[in-house]
């Protein structure tokens, strides 16, 4: 992950995956259950990965580069970051129970995924970079690789 030189390059590309994913999802959940199954389940867990890593690197730092904590971005990316997990769980929960019926549900997520993707990448990600050096950056990278997976691997019990 160090690789990176930018918290933007490496978060958009995470979010390229993540799509990937969400795509093979929808395409497969018709054709071959087994398979969308499994591309929800490594997309779900990614997506709770990426807004760990967020809220617990990304933000902070920002937060104290800046001291914009209440009146800046972070309050309002946790806030979607909230309903992100809830449209998840609620997506998650039909397809834990074999249920096709997820396509509002989908288009929820996707747009609000949207929305959230570009405020991130177009301001927020180049804001983090520029006030960061590559030392601080490689320390986030470095410290994403700490993160216990529990923390973000709640998915898909007996998928």
């Amino acid at each position: 992950m160090s690789e990176q030189k930018t918290i933007t390059a490496f978060y958009e590309e995470d979010h390229d995956r993540l799509d990937e994913l969400f795509k093979t999802f929808q395409m497969s959940k018709r054709s071959d259950f087994a398979k969308a199954k499994e591309a929800f389940k490594e997309f779900k867990v990614g997506l709770q990965r990426h807004i760990v890593w967020e809220e617990e690197l990304l933000f902070p730092i920002w937060e104290e580069k800046t001291g914009m904590v209440e009146d800046g971005p972070t309050p309002m990316m946790r806030h979607e970051h909230s309903q992100i997990k809830q449209l998840l769980d609620t997506i998650h929960k039909k397809v834990e129970g074999n249920n096709l019926e997820s396509d509002q549900d989908e288009q929820a997520l996707l747009t609000l995924l949207g929305s959230h993707n570009r405020k991130e990448e177009r301001a927020l990600y180049p804001a983090i970079d520029n006030v960061t050096n590559a030392e601080e950056r490689a320390t986030v990278f470095s410290n994403m690789n700490t993160i216990p997976e529990d923390r973000y691997n709640a998915c898909c019990n007996g998928h």
